[in-house]
């Protein structure tokens, strides 16, 4: 029943180069030997090391007594020697994303891939600027050349009415500037063109929905899935399903420490009883948690006659590297991919489909137009403000589409506008809702089919092969054109995302590394916080899923408990962040299953929240599903520094002053009131 891999498996990297293990079931205990070399010495004494990275054996009751920045990063570089070795991602923020340091914003809520670099959209927008502005004044002087290479073109995306079968079919390779995407992301994660093929949606949510609207539920009429916390995505695969009959059925975590309940998950994935399978929904981490899967579990359902689903949205950059999808090969993937780190988290899904398995798809019309999209260039600056009236706000919107243009190029300067992301990286759904994304949300056109260029407006006719060769190639390509020269298509655009080209100049060790020491020196930080004369020495706060360990995944999860021992809103956490210029997210774990042995604090730690009545089929699964705890959550992308993380435990720590709520509450009514005045 087990895969003959699991003793080659026992042998993975000691280096910690993978992110996620390869086994996963439960192991036999092993005898406490020393370690043999100098590598696995360290692995086996790691939480020895970062216990005493920050004044060993010391409780801080205080925030006014917690060490200063200088101080706690002198521990920190002393117990991590190795992270003075990640300097390039140092390097990278200060030259690529310094809007950072400008705003002085400490990101924590974006896991996920970033294309594109601040200064990489700032150099488009200032060139653009000059043009837009020189009808209406004398032109000032020449802005600073774009940066070497940076002829790829922001751009939208544009929805498509079509089923996930015929885009698989007849898609092939879109426009010039799509095809020129698809070939990057695809080689940055590794994938192969002629193994899978490669599907763009609005957003994580529309992949999921498509899957499920096109998978065979008929014949294989099972949905398992693994997820830890509750996600907008998965719960409409999950309604889609049902409807079309499938039966559904969810992995369950152990608490407290919220591993995979491995019995039961085994029970559901081998059990001979059950001949007919279906969909096995897997992802390699939690987004939340830091939870991190091993490999084991997809490979175990491959063999049971599952199809597998591999959700790949919460790892980081370089993770991907690390997929061995040589060795497993699911029939499925998702991922999604965001604007730039710390702004707008705009962007698209990635659909992947195993090219073996796409004839197990069927057509519906539930399937037909729910999030299929071309990526198109964006409108001229022209074209839009013909569209609108001319009001200050159209022109504030407005000015954010562009196209600068010379005697050899065009220079599209619109990153996504795609649908706006609520939570987390580009995850559209309500995985984590996080403050800075919500400040971010706005209302775009995607309805809009691309408009004419002025040159084919003129001349009533495409523009020849000829042009399209001496400039921009994506300037003068209708979108899904079908009348395109091969020689034309197979032309490429040269697409520069910096996100991805800076995660691939840092490498995976050391993105790995600088996420590995960041994440477990600010858990064992948030543990040393006490507060002060409780009788039973009561934590300030409480870290759901692993806490100090080695493989764990650069995501926290945790509440925060005042002097009485009651939870602080999570809510209410996120805003106080907010106003200390630190976004952080929040969200909803369930599937917890409690032993006989914590049964009692099962009533303690559960909340059950209320939705409207509803009625049907599903109740009880969704009753259910409505047990869980809401959770402030953090995420640690690879530009994250260690002032990033000193600042969120300096913010936790102010908790342990009994009156901070309050004092921040009158503060706010008060800053509300002078505001009201003025």
């Amino acid at each position: 029943m087990y895969s003959p891999c699991i003793r080659d498996g026992s042998q993975s990297c000691s280096r910690g180069c993978c992110p996620v293990p390869f086994l996963g079931l439960p192991e036999p205990p092993k005898p406490n030997l020393k370690p043999s070399n100098t590598v696995a010495a360290s692995r086996y004494n790691f939480a020895t090391v970062t216990t005493s990275s920050l004044f060993p054996n010391i409780q801080f009751t205080n925030h006014e007594s917690l060490p200063s920045s200088s101080d706690s990063f002198s521990h920190f570089n002393k117990a991590y020697p190795d992270f003075s070795q990640t300097h390039l991602a140092d390097r990278v923020r200060a030259q690529e994303y310094y809007h950072l340091s400008i705003s002085n914003r400490v990101c924590l809520d974006y896991i996920g891939l970033g294309l594109f670099s601040y200064s990489q959209q700032q150099a488009q927008y200032s060139s653009a600027a000059t043009i837009a502005s020189s009808s209406s004044s004398p032109p000032p002087p020449p802005p600073p050349p774009p940066p070497h290479n940076s002829q790829f073109p922001f751009f939208d995306i544009s929805y498509k009415s079509t089923s996930l079968i015929s885009e698989i079919a007849y898609g092939g390779k879109g426009s010039v500037l799509e095809s020129s995407i698809r070939k990057r992301i695809m080689g940055f994660l590794n994938i192969s063109e002629s193994d899978y093929s490669m599907v763009f949606t609005a957003n994580r949510t529309s992949a999921f929905k498509l899957l499920a609207d096109s998978y065979p539920f008929q014949s294989n009429p099972r949905l398992l899935t693994v997820y830890d916390y509750e996600s907008e995505a998965v719960d409409t695969m999950i309604d889609s399903s049902q409807k079309r009959g499938a039966r559904v059925m969810s992995a369950e975590f152990s608490w407290p420490g919220l591993r995979v309940h491995s019995a039961k998950l085994t029970k559901m994935v081998a059990s001979k009883r059950k001949k007919k399978r279906g969909l096995f929904v897997f992802p390699l981490q939690s987004c939340m948690t830091g939870t991190r899967y091993p490999y084991l579990w997809m490979n175990l359902a491959q063999e049971n006659g599952w199809h597998v689903l591999l959700d790949i949205c919460a790892l980081g950059p370089k993770d991907m590297d690390t997929l061995g999808l040589s060795l497993f090969r699911p029939d499925f993937l998702i991922c999604s991919f965001f604007k730039i780190f710390g702004e707008n988290p705009a962007g698209f899904a990635c659909l992947f489909v195993k090219r073996s398995s796409a004839s197990l798809l069927k057509d519906s019309t539930a399937a037909t137009g729910i999030g299929i999209v071309s990526l198109v260039p964006a409108k001229r600056l022209s074209q839009l403000t013909s569209d609108y009236s001319g009001t200050e706000m159209d022109t504030q919107q407005s000015s954010k589409f562009w196209v600068q243009e010379d005697d050899s190029s065009s220079i599209v300067t619109n990153s996504f506008s795609g649908p706006i992301s609520a939570q987390q990286g580009n995850e559209e759904d309500n995985t984590s809702l996080s403050s800075s994304q919500r400040r971010q949300i706005e209302v775009v056109d995607h309805g809009k089919t691309l408009e004419l260029s002025e040159k084919e407006a003129k001349h009533k006719e495409p523009l020849s092969n000829e042009t399209v060769e001496s400039g921009n190639p994506t300037e003068c390509l209708e979108p899904g054109s079908t009348e395109t020269s091969t020689r034309e298509m197979d032309r490429s655009v040269e697409i520069e995302c910096k996100g991805l080209d800076h995660a691939d100049s840092i490498g995976l060790i050391h993105i790995s590394t600088r996420a590995r020491y960041l994440i477990n020196w600010l858990v064992n930080a948030l543990m040393k916080l006490k507060h002060p004369h409780s009788e039973d020495d009561l934590p300030l706060i409480r870290i759901y899923g692993p806490k100090i360990k080695f493989d764990r995944g650069p995501a926290l999860a945790f509440n925060v408990f005042d002097w009485k021992g009651e939870k602080v809103d999570p809510v209410l956490v996120q805003k106080l962040a907010d106003r200390s210029n630190i976004s952080v997210g929040y969200g909803f774990l369930h599937n917890i299953w409690f032993s006989d042995k914590y049964e009692e604090e099962k009533e303690k730690v559960l909340e059950t929240r209320t939705h409207g009545a509803s009625g049907g089929a599903g109740n009880k699964r969704k009753e259910k599903s409505d047990l869980g705890i809401t959770v402030v959550t953090a995420a640690f992308s690879f530009l994250a520094n260690f002032e990033d993380t000193y600042r969120l435990w300096v913010f936790v720590a102010q908790f342990l002053d009994a009156d901070f709520v309050e004092k921040e509450r009158w503060r706010y009514m008060a800053l509300n009131q002078k505001t009201i005045e003025i």
